[in-house]
């Protein structure tokens, strides 16, 4: 009777057992990695097996190791490093090419408000690897713009990087966050991955749904005026489909000197920080690195450019936040 009893137990014990991880299968399980990369804050989130967790890290940051190696301007001995110090023996790889085509793409696109030949002036304001110019005047800031110009520099078909002028300096940060997103957004759809949001320093890209509440992904969109807290200007579903935003709230110095307030969208025609009421401009795009790439061009061109740019293409949409005396304004293109 007791032996009887004992087998009862087990049997409803192992009952329940199957029915517990049977409601509770490894695949409906939403996994999120967390991390700091490219000088920023990451979080991939995927509904997927658990058991494969770890792996999944560790591809996650070798990508992450691999594109540093490539585009990171802040790793000395990175592709782009190298060739900004005027290495001309370097064949750059897949990832590197990616970017520049796009790159090269919207710089077309914009007229040349999006150009990532701004390195030079973008270290001497004070928002790259190297120290900052003491004085920067008219006369330093047009030797600098001397550097400046997509249009002199090439990409050779033995994959060689041919300058104009050694010191033009290449800066890919205000596109390779948002190809990095979407190089994980690759991996995990090739592994088998339906339903995951990906984001890196506020690029996002969203495939499928939120296996939480079975719908699409709820993204925010920042308040640039926000205090201490943390607010949003808006809220929207994304699905399939990426979201960057640029903006010049955060992101800007002040002269210890003069007190002058510089903020990081240079304008490559003029070598000037963009003085504009535009405080940030978002793109929704089929891929983050486009919609990278578009918000910071949406920051330099002037309000009415940058909508007849978005206007030109139907896969893009973009929502812009602007100052006003004492609040701000959002304008929103028509297919927002």
């Amino acid at each position: 009777m007791w032996s009887t009893t004992m087998a009862c137990r087990r049997f409803i014990n192992l009952y329940i057992l199957v029915l517990f991880v049977g409601c509770s299968s490894p695949e409906e399980l939403l996994q999120i990695h967390r991390g700091q990369a490219l000088g920023t804050t990451y979080i991939v989130q995927y509904q997927g097996n658990a058991l494969r967790y770890a792996q999944n890290q560790k591809t996650i940051d070798s990508l992450f190791e691999v594109i540093n190696q490539s585009l990171s301007t802040y790793r000395p001995d990175s592709d782009i490093s190298k060739i900004n110090n005027g290495e001309e023996n370097v064949v750059v790889d897949s990832h590197f090419k990616t970017v520049f085509h796009k790159a090269t793409q919207v710089w077309q696109a914009s007229d040349g408000f999006f150009d990532p030949t701004v390195g030079s002036l973008a270290n001497a304001y004070g928002f790259g690897p190297q120290r900052p110019l003491a004085i920067l005047g008219a006369s330093q800031r047009d030797s600098l713009l001397a550097l400046t110009g997509w249009d002199k520099i090439n990409l050779t078909q033995d994959d060689r990087i041919e300058k104009k002028s050694k010191g033009i300096q290449m800066d890919f940060n205000a596109i390779a966050k948002g190809y990095m997103v979407d190089v994980i957004g690759s991996h995990l759809t090739q592994v088998g991955y339906v339903n995951f949001l990906i984001e890196i320093g506020g690029e996002l890209l969203a495939s499928g749904s939120n296996p939480k509440t079975k719908q699409a992904w709820k993204v925010a969109i920042d308040d640039p005026q926000q205090g201490i807290e943390r607010t949003f200007k808006t809220v929207l579903p994304l699905k399939n489909e990426a979201l960057a935003t640029s903006g010049n709230y955060r992101k800007f110095r002040i002269d210890s000197l003069t007190g002058v307030k510089y903020v990081h969208s240079l304008n490559p025609h003029t070598g000037l920080p963009v003085q504009s009421k535009i405080l940030s401009a978002s793109v929704r795009a089929p891929n983050c690195m486009t919609a990278d790439a578009y918000a910071t061009a949406l920051m330099v061109l002037p309000l009415e450019k940058g909508q007849a740019l978005i206007a030109q293409d139907p896969e893009l949409a973009a929502y812009w936040v602007l100052a006003q005396a004492s609040d701000t304004t959002v304008i929103q293109s028509n297919n927002w």
